[in-house]
């Protein structure tokens, strides 16, 4: 297909020279209605953030020009079939796990999901098996799945419909996919693959194996991430065996009927970048990344890893363009790294947990960016570093699972101080934003070492969220029968 084309865009751009009297929504008839949003956000903006009409297609029916740049999508990913989500990546996660499960259904994943993940399963009903990842006593973080882990879980769970993917994790981490697609697909499980932070395995040169080119069934790709388009802007993407039209009536179940086409528009517009410009700008994504990585090494204290991590099982391939960097040998936790960073130097990172910062790497940087960053680093080693001693050790802790989440969820529960919810199942989510993956979610065991995880990252100063109590001092436990 002609990736050089963008319908959606195109048809956007032929509305806006029609000078269509609009009496229709939205209220602020494009910007006239609304001089401060104008100002802000701009004419060019507001003249298209439309409602559907017959000229720009339908999100939820698409016939016309959204199907046609959906069907460019496709194949650009190497996809059967691609839909444009408006509702993030957490909409396109819980998509494909509403159209592979039923009630009581079975799951094998990883614990260290996204909360997306989990959220689905207390929609569905879903049941979650979990493979316990690897993990790093070096980094404090899970690493990927083990071949072995998975074969053990498949071959105690073979009822199960599905097995979901991290590719790659927050970090970089990859688990083997095709290997773990073979075992799945032979024992008659469906693939599906959270691959938020993986969008330019698509397009990228000696990238990881992307969910596509492994044989998955469904992915969901955050472009507005590593592709550049629009914040909230993501899409599924789904294998030749999968009933799309099925996946279509799923989607519907939730996503919004009022499309944002600024949104639409920058997947369009997104993918075509990609689909003709993705290897070169990635391969300078890549340069950048392996330019932090060794500069930073050479401080002293931090650790930026990336390829010597792998084994070829539970770090089957590293993702080069993440900039990842352990700080515990610095003495301080990466959620305090990131907070300096941020209230002293004027530089934003994607996260920091208790033992590791990601700087996010992309297409829309610059080498004086990476060089103010390590220049910062390296200060911040200077002035606040200190000797290694009562960190947190681990980013991983293996859960004890009661009961699914839907039911645990839904369940009558009482609301306990922390310390008296020990021994007491959850009913609730406890998560460290971002990266958003829980260290308790509802349906499992509330245990010491969770507590007291809990309130070492309120100290260090994580943004913990998910429990009724904002202050995460109290935790809903289910009552007992």
């Amino acid at each position: 297909m002609d990736q050089e084309r963008a319908p959606l865009f195109d048809a956007l751009e032929a509305m806006r020279s029609a000078r269509i009297v609009p009496f229709d929504v939205p209220g602020h008839k494009r910007g006239k209605g609304n001089k401060a949003l104008t100002a802000f956000l701009g004419e060019q903006c507001l003249s298209v953030d439309v409602n559907a009409m017959k000229p720009l297609d339908n999100l939820c029916h698409p016939v016309s020009v959204i199907k046609e740049a959906e069907a460019l999508a496709a194949d650009a990913f190497g996809a059967a079939h691609a839909f444009f989500m408006v509702g993030g990546t957490t909409s396109a996660v819980q998509a494909m796990l509403l159209a592979t499960l039923k009630p009581g259904d079975k799951v094998i994943l990883p614990r260290n999901v996204h909360q997306s993940v989990i959220n689905a399963l207390v929609l569905c009903g879903g049941v979650p098996v979990y493979v316990n990842p690897q993990a790093s006593a070096q980094l404090g973080i899970a690493l990927g799945m083990a071949i072995a882990d998975v074969t053990a879980a498949m071959d105690a769970h073979a009822d199960a419909k599905a097995i979901l993917v991290n590719n790659p994790t927050y970090y970089g981490i990859c688990s083997d996919l095709r290997a773990i697609t073979t075992l799945a697909h032979a024992r008659g499980m469906r693939v599906l693959v959270d691959e938020a932070h993986g969008t330019h395995f698509y397009f990228g040169l000696s990238m990881p194996a992307s969910a596509m080119a492994a044989g998955a069934d469904m992915a969901a790709v955050s472009l507005h991430k590593s592709g550049g388009s629009l914040t909230q802007s993501s899409m599924l993407l789904c294998g030749g065996g999968v009933n799309a039209d099925y996946v279509r009536q799923v989607i519907n179940l939730t996503q919004t009927t009022s499309g944002s086409y600024l949104l639409l528009s920058s997947l369009d517009i997104s993918r075509r970048n990609l689909a003709t410009q993705g290897a070169e700008i990635f391969e300078k994504v890549k340069r950048h990344a392996a330019y932090a990585r060794e500069e930073i090494n050479q401080i002293g204290g931090y650790y930026a890893y990336a390829g010597e991590l792998v084994n070829g099982d539970s770090v089957f391939a590293f993702d080069e363009t993440k900039l990842s960097v352990c700080t515990l040998d610095v003495g301080l936790a990466g959620i305090e790294v990131y907070d300096i960073l941020r209230d002293r130097y004027d530089i934003q990172v994607e996260f920091g947990d208790l033992g590791n910062i990601l700087a996010y790497i992309s297409l829309g940087d610059k080498t004086k960016h990476i060089e103010r960053l390590i220049s910062a680093l390296s200060d911040i080693r200077r002035r606040f570093g200190r000797e290694r001693s009562a960190l947190w050790e681990s980013g991983y802790i293996a859960p004890e699972v009661v009961t699914s989440p839907q039911k645990a969820f839904y369940a009558s529960k009482v609301s306990l101080p922390l310390t008296e919810a020990v021994g007491g199942v959850c009913g609730e989510f406890v998560m460290s934003y971002p990266p958003g993956i829980p260290v308790l979610a509802p349906g499992e065991r509330v245990t010491a070492q969770v507590v007291q995880w809990i309130a070492y990252a309120k100290r260090k100063g994580c943004l913990l969220t998910g429990p009724e109590s904002m202050d995460v001092s109290r935790l809903n436990i289910l009552k007992e029968e």
